[in-house]
């Protein structure tokens, strides 16, 4: 399980990611909007607000106010968010190592 410190790191590095990537797109504004580059942007501030929304109804449920049943849907839409965030991941740098292999 993971621990309240790693999940704020995570949730940390994201957020540097979201705006290292902001800010990159910005310098260039050549990007074409709905691009790759902003389906992952999406796709990962999607993953980070899961995140968020998954520690707000652990948090209710520790107080009494919120519903077990809740966290525990909410978690494993989480995993299966942080599991497809690593496939793509994965995918993204068999990609490149691709590439690199490539003969020029």
């Amino acid at each position: 399980m993971t621990s309240p410190t790693a999940a704020a790191g995570a949730y940390a590095s994201v957020s540097n990611l979201l705006g290292q990537a902001s800010g990159a797109g910005s310098a260039a504004g050549a990007q074409k909007p709905g691009g790759f580059g902003d389906m992952l942007e999406q796709a990962i501030s999607g993953f980070s607000e899961q995140g968020r929304q998954t520690d707000a109804k652990a948090m209710a449920a520790m107080s009494g106010k919120g519903d077990v049943v809740d966290v525990v849907t909410a978690v494993a839409e989480s995993e299966l968010a942080l599991d497809t965030l690593v496939s793509v991941r994965d995918k993204v740098i068999a990609a490149y190592e691709e590439i690199m292999r490539m003969p020029i």
